[in-house]
């Protein structure tokens, strides 16, 4: 049984990896591209983009509550329902987008938390201000993304992300470096070609939903339903800690960037890389994280208690496992893996020195991920991102904050990345308790 649930996590989880890829390599295609156009435009994308990031995924993270609760419903066989959640979470998108497009648009209060370049931070207004018309299609694929996977059906993400990638590898490289519009346009290129791939994406996913199979059954565009309150609240119940757990958990990594500004552009590039090959490494342990929410969220709606703990632990062995093993792939090739990313020693030099943390924590980051997801079926999502929150703002940020300036002699960025490491050993030896009874109380009910 064990084994065979773990072969239909890998099933799952593999599209799923293969969308997650397609998605950060985006912003992998953005790193690689600016970093051959020059330092100031590489740092003006690592500021900016953690800054675009963070919001997004903290919008994204409400909407994910679509998941679990499709899941429950499809679990129990309440599949007429399944329609008026998806609609519900496209009026929340809609709602969510204007405070997002507000802040993009207007960074002024987080970019005075750090004092940097002048040529830098008038290339991050110009990023964040163009990428603010890329959120509303955004958080609607995202709400997509996540009924799709609810409902273990990830195929279609993973086709719209390698056609995303491609082509924004080649307009990010045609805008940016060789001036398809008159001039290199450097971080505004890639920026602009974010803005149209992610409407080319939304685009796409409304096509497959009103074509595709799971229209031909779930009928979402059909008797479209006006806002209702009833829903909303269930989804705001569980999405807003979901999405202060996503904000919390995104801007302990992305807001370094930000809080080492004075430091220099080269630490900030270099501190860039590493944070781009960390993300790409996440998204192996987040892939099976999010396999096995929906089955476990299906497993908990079929009220089938055996098949819940046989989830929980083929995935917690699956994504640890794993994540070790490609952590230390990445200790033993961080040379020329660094290298492909900039020509600039200094750069290089300073990504080098970083590559060891990420593969240090590699094992107790899985284990949070799947903890934190498996935690989001059983709608436990309020005390989850307390722990984060102590963990990934207090020991990550504030203690990072510590080492790198404070600590005799100060650590500077590698400060930051030893305190991401604590965090995360103390989220997972937090949430795995809390799984644990959250298990025992759903065995209790039964």
């Amino acid at each position: 049984m064990f084994l065979a649930v773990a072969r239909g996590l890998i099933a799952h989880a593999f599209p799923i990896l293969i969308a997650q890829l397609a998605s950060i390599g985006m912003m992998v295609v953005d790193t690689a591209v600016l970093g051959h156009v020059s330092s100031v435009d590489l740092a003006a994308v690592a500021i900016g983009g953690g800054i675009h990031v963070s919001v997004v995924f903290a919008l994204v993270g409400v909407l994910q509550a679509v998941a679990p609760v499709v899941a429950h419903l499809h679990g129990a066989r309440r599949d007429s329902e399944v329609a008026n959640v998806l609609q519900q979470g496209f009026w929340l998108a809609i709602l969510l987008a204007v405070p997002g497009i507000l802040f993009l648009t207007h960074p002024g209060g987080v970019l005075g938390l750090s004092s940097m370049d002048p040529a830098v931070e008038a290339k991050v207004r110009t990023y964040l201000g163009l990428l603010a018309w890329s959120l509303p299609a955004s958080l609607f694929y995202r709400t997509f993304y996540a009924f799709c996977n609810a409902l273990g059906k990830p195929r279609v993400l993973m086709g719209i992300g390698l056609l995303s990638l491609a082509l924004h590898a080649l307009l990010a490289w045609g805008l940016a470096l060789q001036g398809w519009l008159g001039e290199p346009l450097g971080v505004a290129g890639c920026a602009l070609s974010n803005v149209l791939i992610a409407w080319l994406a939304c685009s796409s996913g409304a096509l497959y939903l009103a074509f595709g199979p799971l229209g031909a059954r779930y009928r979402p565009f059909a008797n479209w339903s006006r806002p209702r309150w009833a829903t909303w609240r269930e989804l705001l119940h569980l999405g807003v800690p979901m999405g202060l757990s996503n904000l919390v958990e995104i801007t302990s990594f992305t807001l370094i960037s930000l809080f080492v500004a004075s430091l220099g552009a080269t630490v900030v590039a270099g501190h860039r890389i590493v944070a781009n090959l960390s993300a790409l490494i996440y998204m192996l342990p987040l892939s099976l994280a999010i396999a096995t929410m929906a089955a476990l969220g299906q497993a908990v709606g079929a009220r089938d208690r055996a098949r819940e703990r046989l989830t929980v632990r083929a995935g917690l062995v699956l994504a640890a496992g794993a994540s070790s093993l490609v952590g230390l792939l990445l200790w033993l090739t961080a040379g020329p893996v660094v290298a492909a990313y900039t020509d600039d020693p200094a750069v290089r030099l300073v990504a080098v020195g970083l590559v060891g943390y990420v593969a240090l924590y590699q094992f107790f980051d899985a284990l949070q991920t799947v903890a934190g997801h498996c935690l989001r079926a059983y709608r436990v999502t309020f005390v989850p991102m307390l722990v984060q929150i102590v963990c990934f703002w207090g020991v990550g940020l504030l203690g990072g904050g510590w080492l790198c300036y404070r600590w005799s002699p100060p650590l500077g960025v590698a400060g930051f990345w030893l305190a991401s490491v604590l965090s995360l050993i103390g989220a997972a030896a937090l949430l795995l308790p809390l799984l644990r009874k959250a298990m025992q109380d759903s065995e209790r009910l039964l």
